[in-house]
């Protein structure tokens, strides 16, 4: 559409022809000419209509789908990130809702290729009928009060009277409170937009009234696409490398796209391509670090070489990439990294050239999910600890001990098998032997080894054949490992206190009772601890579940004393002290067999059970 105020900077423009340019040597010259005023780029290829709108398809379709069949709301929330559009497409929308040709017909619609009375005034924000308000700068109640007072009144001119109400979230709530009745029953000619990045902060009763459109975040592609459109408007040359770097940095917002492609223009200088803008320049103008020795630096910090690390940060710092920035792309590249293990074709979710696809290709699938689990926690912790420091850069390099430091730490499960190998006891000399294999550049050594868990560089510790496993056949033997890892009290109320339903190895299964749920618990972590493998108990409300341990010996005692009792010595013992019980059974040759057994184990001679192996010498 034609600018008015183009034709009165056209006025303004010199002509070659007359006006040759400025003469500072004497009053011959020509007269000062007043140049164009210059229009940055977010302003000069702001959108006009729902057409210019990229990466919102799902909103043009529901207000066009609205605009057709008449089922206009009366108050829209449009909520987004900073610069992805809200201001414009309340614009845009109240230019749909006020668009009339100039023999006064034409109704709402998204079709504003024709311009119509009202569209200019609308999108320079200077038509009566459009009232723009800043929340921000007006938050009280006595502002919403002007427009609670003026929605009585007709439009002057056109055919809505809207109200655009900015980061309407920092009203007051007696400004919310205030706006709730007429937003719920305005008048006919009354429209609400309001446009908000919090909206978390718009009460519940706000939003209830509104109809919400979350314009999303602009993708790198998208911002790409944009940024090359408006150099060749500019007849501005910019290498494809530089645009993807300007629209990572731009972070899905086109406002920030265009500022910075703005400045890179500024920043850039002719050379011998014919002023092409660089990519070398932009990453001096943002102070970013190159792509390909943040892949050198994360590479160092998984090997565990920690002054080659601090050697490689301290360069890219002296080259002009500041530290919290050097500490986020290695985040970055830590996310990118995981999302190449665990989804497909993530390779391009990141603006990289195939080299360096590549090479992440092959640093994913050198390095366990843990591991970068574990760099990304710490890094985000270190974000944080560089912007809060006041030497950035000594914050970052102690960001990058402690990740080269973790690199070589063992894993949780070469801990656990390194205290099985040594009978529960650490491997002498700790940490501070060969470097373990729970790092990164131990844990990139085991992925080449088929991702087992013992690398071929592990210390002397794991060297070493496992231990045999504990082998648990039935509960009793449960029962007797408690008591040989002397675990009384849980030994005590596996006897007393648990009626078992069902046992195979690996998975036991317990009545209810009172304290089944602690029982479960404490006994699923000892057997985890001494057996080394994960049990599963479970406590069951259905099925018979047999007598207690201490219940059983006592039925066993009961029947002995009862066998005991028909012996014909006892019971003429019986008979001749009147008063006298059966206290205890006890069987001789079991005690004797029990006690041979214990001084063959002690005196480690075989000869013993051999000698006494002939049961003849029980009778």
């Amino acid at each position: 559409m034609d600018d008015p105020r183009n034709e009165a900077e056209e006025q303004w423009a010199p002509d070659p022809a007359t006006e040759p340019g400025f003469d500072l040597g004497g009053a011959g010259g020509a007269a000062p000419v007043k140049k164009a005023e210059y229009r940055v780029l977010a302003r000069k290829y702001r959108p006009a209509t729902f057409e210019d709108m990229i990466g919102q398809e799902a909103m043009v379709r529901t207000l066009s789908n609205a605009f057709e069949t008449g089922r206009i709301a009366h108050a829209f929330m449009l909520t987004g990130v900073r610069g992805v559009g809200k201001t414009t497409t309340a614009r845009i929308l109240a230019r749909a809702l006020n668009y009339m040709t100039e023999d006064g017909q034409g109704g709402p619609t998204i079709d504003l290729k024709e311009p119509g009375i009202h569209c200019q005034s609308i999108m320079e924000s200077r038509h009566p009928d459009i009232l723009e308000m800043d929340a921000a700068s007006r938050t009280g109640i006595d502002d919403i009060r002007e427009i609670i007072e003026s929605v009585r009144y007709l439009p002057v001119s056109a055919r809505y009277k809207v109200y655009i109400i900015d980061e309407v979230h920092m009203l007051s709530k007696a400004a919310f409170n205030g706006l709730l009745k007429t937003l719920e029953e305005p008048p006919e000619h009354v429209k609400f937009i309001f446009a908000t990045t919090e909206i978390r902060k718009v009460p519940v009763t706000v939003l209830s009234r509104c109809q919400r459109f979350d314009l999303r975040r602009l993708s790198s592609e998208e911002l790409g696409r944009l940024l090359a459109r408006v150099c060749e408007k500019e007849e501005v040359s910019i290498e494809g490398p530089a645009l993807a770097m300007l629209a990572r940095a731009a972070e899905g917002s086109a406002r920030d796209a265009l500022s910075l492609l703005d400045q890179a223009i500024a920043h850039g200088s002719p050379d011998e391509k014919g002023g092409t803008i660089q990519e070398a320049g932009i990453r001096d103008m943002l102070g970013l670090a190159d792509r390909g020795r943040i892949f050198d630096l994360y590479d160092l910090i998984m090997k565990g070489d920690a002054p080659g690390a601090l050697g490689e940060v301290r360069a890219q710092y002296d080259a002009g990439a500041d530290p919290g920035v050097i500490l986020s792309d290695l985040a970055e590249l830590t996310h990118w990294l995981t999302r190449l293990k665990l989804v497909d074709g993530a390779s391009e979710d990141l603006a990289a050239t195939e080299a360096e696809r590549e090479r992440g290709k092959e640093m994913a699938g050198k390095l366990p999910i843990r591991v970068l689990s574990r760099v990304w926690q710490m890094l985000l912790k270190g974000i944080q600890e560089v912007t809060q420091s006041a030497k950035p850069i000594a914050a970052a390099e102690m960001v990058i001990v402690r990740l080269a430091h973790a690199a070589d730490m063992p894993s949780p499960e070469d801990l656990v098998l390194q205290l099985k190998n040594n009978g529960g006891a650490p491997a002498r000399g700790g940490s501070q032997g060969a470097a373990p294999s729970g790092g990164g550049a131990q844990a990139m050594a085991r992925a080449g080894n088929g991702g087992g868990a013992m690398p071929q560089n592990a210390p002397q510790a794991f060297a070493g054949a496992a231990e045999p496993a504990i082998q648990l056949r039935q509960f009793e033997d449960v029962v007797a490992l408690a008591e040989e890892k002397r675990d009384i009290q849980l030994s005590h109320i596996l006897k007393t206190g648990v009626r078992l339903v069902s046992f195979e190895p690996g998975r036991i299964e317990i009545g209810s009772s009172e304290n089944a749920k602690e029982t479960m618990q404490v006994l699923s972590e000892r057997l985890r601890y001494w057996t080394g493998t994960r049990w599963l108990i479970s406590v069951s409300n259905e099925g018979a579940a047999a007598p207690t341990i201490q219940e059983q010996e006592q039925t066993e005692a009961e029947r002995l004393k009862a066998e005991a009792s028909q012996h014909p010595l006892v019971k003429a013992a019986l008979e001749t002290f009147p008063g006298a019980t059966i206290v205890d059974v006890r069987d001789p040759r079991q005690e004797a067999a029990q006690e041979i057994q214990d001084m063959s184990e002690a005196a480690g001679d075989d000869h013993l059970n051999a000698f006494f192996d002939d049961e003849d010498m029980y009778e």
